[in-house]
């Protein structure tokens, strides 16, 4: 078993949220003065979306703010694109602040926002990133030759659902797109890949984790893989982990708001070689597990499948 997971999972519920919300799910996590700050989604009572903050001395047991940290932009551009709710929060830390990915839902379709906090009291709406149809995009946390560089998935009938990577000089422009990985057919992940947590920085590559969806007669069910980027270059793909790491076994995973989910948008190295790996079970609790960040690398490496 290459994610352990937390004996005492979940680690968030609806029940831990002191205001009224319908779940607590798909969440970023990042360290933030030695202690663990998440970002997370929840779906309020009339089924819009919206993001709440908790913190933890220990990764394990979180704290939630009397308020959310994250609702929908009440003027200005953010209006528009975020009227239908807020969703799936990636976050980095570059160049002295924290960058926040964001799903941005409307009748427009979804695209993506990029905030912006250096202490996660305020938060500052930076620019709307993406066109609709956009989903799971995750920042590098370094530059590239000078350039910011994002793995994102768009929708598109022709490559459906595949992770793509692109640059920018500042964040607000992004450019020189390319292809890098897609499903395969008769896979575990045949359905559509996307970006999860943001890239792990290795000996040996860019560790990714991302998630892969299979289509069955009772639904889709969602699973965790991990994928290996070149140090340099990060839209080469060293290596692609042929099985997932990570599937829904647990009640809390199998059942809930979308059955047989396992989806993550965290993941915090630590000092000890190891990760915890964050992840919203069945799109209604949060859930934690730990791995050995080179046993993960050595999945990518020893059984191999094709980016491409």
């Amino acid at each position: 078993m290459l994610i352990n997971r937390y004996q005492n999972n979940p680690i968030l519920t609806k029940d831990d949220v002191p205001y009224p919300v319908a779940t607590v799910h798909n969440a970023g996590v990042v360290k933030f003065n030695d202690r663990y700050i998440m970002i997370f989604r929840s779906h309020t009572l009339n089924g819009r979306s919206i993001l709440g903050k908790a913190e933890s001395d220990n990764g394990y047991d979180f704290k939630v703010d009397k308020e959310p940290f994250m609702i929908p932009a009440a003027e200005g551009i953010f209006k528009e694109y975020e009227e239908y709710g807020v969703e799936d929060p990636r976050i980095i830390y570059l160049g002295g602040e924290y960058l926040i990915t964001y799903s941005a839902y409307s009748r427009h379709g979804v695209r993506v926002g990029l905030a912006k906090t250096k202490d996660f009291k305020s938060v500052e709406r930076f620019s709307l990133i993406t066109e609709a149809d956009y989903r799971n995009v995750v920042i590098f946390p370094e530059k590239f030759n000078g350039l910011y560089a994002r793995l994102d998935r768009p929708h598109s009938e022709i490559s459906p659902w595949s992770i793509w990577i692109s640059y920018s000089p500042d964040l607000k422009y992004w450019g020189e797109s390319k292809l890098i990985m897609k499903p395969v057919k008769y896979h575990w992940d045949e359905m559509k890949i996307g970006p999860g947590a943001p890239p792990v920085k290795t000996a040996r590559g860019w560790l990714s984790i991302y998630h892969g969806v299979f289509p069955t007669m009772d639904g889709c069910v969602y699973r965790l893989g991990v994928a290996l980027h070149d140090l340099e270059d990060p839209s080469r793909i060293i290596a692609v982990g042929d099985e997932w790491v990570l599937q829904p076994e647990e009640v809390y995973e199998i059942t809930g708001y979308v059955h047989n989910v396992v989806f993550t948008c965290g993941a915090v190295p630590e000092e000890d070689g190891t990760i915890k790996i964050y992840w919203g079970g069945a799109d209604k609790v949060m859930c934690v597990g730990t791995a050995n960040i080179e046993k993960l690398v050595d999945h990518c490496l020893e059984n191999s499948r094709s980016a491409l």
